[in-house]
């Protein structure tokens, strides 16, 4: 029988080893080619690039897919390349290859009804479950040859495996304790590549699905991955379960989440948009949207952005999706609430085809990029925004001075921002930033030198949001004598609320209060508008500002639209509230939970759920709407119109 490859023992291996890899690679191209009306705006070079950037998701697959193989291969064993032991290794050998191609060849057809790669909710019948089984006797009958082509392989694999020979056994001499030596040392040096591979490299956290997002956008990332890889990353993932609380057309009557703001009577406003996001930011700590604390005489830690509120359109009857940092950035910048154990960022879901305010601008001309002075690789935020569409992204790395940095999170708030503005000033207009500071972030760090210039207040936060404020004040006077300021929308807000003082900020609702504030010079007219409003309020009202033609999807309503009625929402602890026509309803997804009157009992003491059956239906019937649509989308990929 003639041999495909024959030589040393490690060597054979290796050659194993790379045959598993052309086989990842021709199942991504058949993948590609199978689906190519969905992908066919890719240009040659692009592809080349995905092909190339995949081998780093099928290194962390093949490693854990093969793993049986692979541990077998390298242990310290003499008899390694004996017939019988190497039938041992056939065998796992081949099994890998039936399972990881089995996954990657179901994509290639299965992709068309998804457009996201399988993942472990496969094996479950919630979420893929019951479409799958229903869809799976049509799938063999229009994919039969997908079968075939998987045979193919397993039989390819067992004949390159068997044509791989081993010319050169290991050799044991007398001196076996040289040779095992040698054996440990290999097998150690194996097992740290292999563990360094499986988590794709040595940067601050393991590769994931969101990964993905660095080298295609989000509608391609399908490409990059592997289907073993997916499965892999979100077995044990919390997922969604889908509750059919109403049929199609009720739940469309109900809620949807597809906005359409455009009034064909006005043009398209082409204004760039700076969203600055300010970490852990409570509506408590800013003086003017607390008049009434302290009999009056409470003045906060916000001197500047007091100042700013007098010239904008502020809506201080706003509240956050979600209580951390990696699910604002989502509901934020892709309208995607916080309504699940998970964040989107770490999810199963991660991998959906999203619309962005990045990626919906560009369809205008814009170009984008998100500033964020953390090290690269905090929280994924690097690899999502990539994913949305933003076409740079700014982080302690670009910023390339470590002099300030703050020893914790990244550079400093008052040194980035400079920055910012900087690159703010080089961005082709029109332009979209989304600007996310650090500092008022535990442990509330600020530069030795502008120690003693703020208040210290009374906790230990308010040092460091003076600081912030200060550093925000510094960067507005910095862009102000640039010639896209006078043409530029400024909308400022939080990701979440943070440690407070005040009773009221210390309830359900309160622990959710943010600021949302929409500045631009000459443009706006200032006022307080006590329209209720959320995070993901913030992508369809810069859009419906902009007098945006195209259809989106946002759980959000825009704040300027007087046609829906406002509501938020947000997820804690396995229970949802909604905080409607001043109102709070807690659901647990079966029942109401609790019900409070926010206009007359601001501090949540008075449960009136069993009182007020009326108002509880009615909210009742919202938030059921409001999560069925999240779960289905979210489950059926489905976060973006056609």
């Amino acid at each position: 029988m003639k041999k495909y490859f024959s030589g040393g023992y490690y060597q054979v291996f290796l050659i194993r080893i790379l045959f598993i890899f052309l086989l990842f690679t021709f199942t991504r191209i058949l993948f590609y080619f199978f689906n190519y009306p969905y992908f066919k705006d890719i240009d040659f070079l692009s592809v080349i690039k995905i092909l190339f950037f995949g081998l780093r998701f099928d290194l962390g697959a093949i490693i854990i897919t093969y793993s049986p193989f692979i541990i077998l291969s390298i242990l310290p064993l003499h008899f390694k390349s004996a017939k019988y032991y190497q039938v041992i290794l056939l065998v796992f050998f081949s099994l890998s290859t039936a399972i990881s191609q089995a996954a990657n060849l179901l994509d290639c057809g299965y992709f068309h009804y998804t457009l996201s790669r399988t993942t472990s909710n496969i094996f479950n019948t919630i979420g893929l479950g019951t479409d799958f089984i229903t869809l799976l006797p049509q799938y063999l009958k229009d994919f039969w040859y997908l079968f075939l082509i998987w045979i193919c392989i397993i039989i390819l694999s067992i004949l390159f495996f068997i044509k791989t020979k081993i010319t050169k056994p290991l050799l044991v001499s007398e001196k076996y304790f040289n040779f095992y030596i040698k054996e440990i040392l290999i097998f150690v040096l194996i097992s740290t590549f292999s563990f360094i591979g499986a988590r794709g490299g040595v940067q601050l956290r393991p590769i994931n699905i969101i990964t993905a997002g660095k080298y295609a956008s989000s509608k391609n990332t399908a490409i990059v991955l592997n289907t073993p890889f997916t499965i892999i990353k979100t077995i044990g993932k919390s997922e969604i379960k889908y509750i059919p609380y109403y049929n199609n057309d009720e739940l469309s009557k109900i809620y949807s989440p597809v906005k359409y703001y455009y009034n064909p009577d006005k043009e398209f406003k082409s204004k760039n948009v700076v969203l600055i996001i300010l970490e852990s930011f409570s509506r408590e700590y800013i003086g003017a949207l607390n008049k009434n604390m302290e009999n009056g005489y409470y003045k906060g830690y916000t001197p500047f952005l007091d100042s700013l509120i007098d010239k904008s359109l502020v809506f201080p009857n706003t509240y956050a999706n979600t209580k951390r940092s990696v699910e604002a950035i989502p509901a934020i910048l892709v309208g995607i609430p916080a309504l699940m154990n998970d964040s989107y960022i770490s999810s199963k879901y991660s991998g959906n085809t999203i619309n962005s305010i990045a990626g919906l601008l560009k369809t205008k001309g814009y170009s984008s990029a998100f500033y964020h002075g953390g090290t690269n690789g905090t929280m994924g935020f690097d690899n999502f925004v990539k994913m949305a569409g933003f076409d740079r992204y700014y982080g302690r790395t670009e910023y390339n001075n470590d002099k300030d940095y703050d020893g914790k999170w990244g550079i400093f708030d008052d040194k980035f921002l400079q920055f910012t503005a900087v690159q703010l000033t080089k961005m082709k207009q029109p332009f979209v930033a989304a600007v996310y500071t650090l500092s008022s972030h535990h442990p509330y760090i600020i530069p030795d030198n502008m120690k003693g210039l703020f208040p210290k207040g009374e906790l230990a936060i308010h040092q460091s949001i003076a600081y912030t404020d200060y550093s925000l004040k510094q960067f507005f006077k910095k862009v102000s004598k640039e010639k896209w300021f006078d043409n530029t929308l400024f909308v400022i807000t939080a990701d979440h609320a943070s440690e407070s003082v005040f009773p009221y900020y210390q309830t359900r609702s309160g622990i959710y209060s943010i600021p949302l504030i929409f500045y631009q010079k000459n443009n706006i007219n200032p006022c307080k508008n006590i329209t209720l409003a959320q995070q993901t309020a913030i992508l369809p009202s810069i859009l419906d500002y902009l007098n945006f033609d195209h259809p989106f999807v946002s759980f959000g309503e825009s704040v300027f639209d007087t046609t829906h009625s406002h509501y938020a929402i947000n997820y804690m602890d396995h229970t949802y509230q909604l905080i409607q026509d001043g109102y709070a309803y807690t659901f647990d997804g079966n029942m109401g939970i609790s019900l409070y009157n926010l206009t007359n009992d601001s501090l949540m003491k008075n449960n009136i759920l069993e009182n007020s059956t009326n108002i509880a239906k009615d909210l009742d019937r919202k938030i059921k709407a409001i999560i069925q649509s999240y779960n289905l989308r979210m489950i059926k990929n489905k976060l973006v119109v056609k």
